[in-house]
């Protein structure tokens, strides 16, 4: 079934579902505003391919779809735009180890394998496709002897890692309360981390993780307020409709996931 004739099946499913017509109607935009994106997505690997044009994976030969939510903001280098001055800090901080859980495809996991020449990167994600994918990106970006990908990760597996200069980058999509515990995994007390909190999903995981690192870690919390920066936008953004060039950087969020960076107090690396 083509695109199209998909998305307009599931919107006549909408239109009869019992939900209430609010509900319908966000459902259905949601819909079209991602169908949308698809469509510039496309636009975007004809004109420019699939290397990240800007932000700190810049220059990434990344991938022409993402395992999962939005794929465009990846190749503008807009993606995660907050986060940015704290990942750049993070690269030249010259850590020994990365640990990536929830690398989906790869974005992060290869990307710093790239910028970080001297560090192994450690990528996990439960999805087989994507663990795939993040291997083929490794080889693809000439790092796969630095990138080692792993399926599940335990609170246990952190003390694998304890001594060095360890970044751990953590996305799993609401899994952080039972994974992110220094009473069950002491290694992390030494650990920096950069979280994404997913309070969408449940609801207080910030301000748990918050109370949790305390004690060892100095944290910034980040919110986001879904707006994005395009500099040096290419000729072809330029000349897209207002709506198109607000979905090319639209992440798909369904609600509040803010960061926080956390900053181990003893045996931390400085840039």
């Amino acid at each position: 079934m083509s695109l199209n004739a998909n998305v307009g099946a599931q919107l006549r499913a909408l239109a009869l579902e019992g939900a209430d017509e609010s509900a319908r109607l966000n459902d259905s935009l949601r819909l079209l505003s991602k169908w949308r994106s698809v469509l510039i997505q496309r636009a975007l690997l004809a004109r420019q391919g699939t290397v990240v044009g800007a932000g700190p994976m810049k220059g990434l030969d990344f991938l022409s779809r993402s395992a999962e939510g939005c794929h465009v903001p990846k190749l503008l280098g807009t993606y995660e735009q907050p986060l940015h001055p704290h990942l750049e800090e993070a690269m030249a901080a010259e850590y020994d180890v990365v640990l990536n859980i929830g690398c989906a495809e790869g974005y992060y996991a290869v990307g710093l394998a790239r910028r970080m020449p001297r560090s192994r990167v450690h990528a996990f994600d439960l999805d087989p496709q994507a663990r795939t994918e993040c291997a083929a990106l490794a080889v693809k970006n000439g790092v796969a002897d630095r990138v080692v990908v792993g399926a599940l990760f335990s609170p246990e597996d952190f003390a694998d890692h304890a001594g060095g200069r360890v970044l751990v980058l953590c996305d799993i999509e609401g899994g952080e309360r039972a994974l992110l515990d220094p009473a069950a995994a002491p290694a992390l007390a030494g650990m920096d981390l950069i979280v994404e909190a997913h309070d969408c999903f449940d609801p207080g995981i910030a301000d748990a993780l918050t109370a949790r690192f305390e004690p060892t870690h100095e944290i910034v919390r980040i919110e986001d307020d879904g707006r994005r920066a395009v500099p040096d936008a290419p000729r072809w953004f330029e000349q897209l409709s207002h709506l198109d060039q607000l979905l090319a950087v639209w992440e798909w969020r369904t609600g509040p996931t803010p960061w926080l960076i956390m900053k181990a107090r003893r045996g931390r690396a400085s840039p």
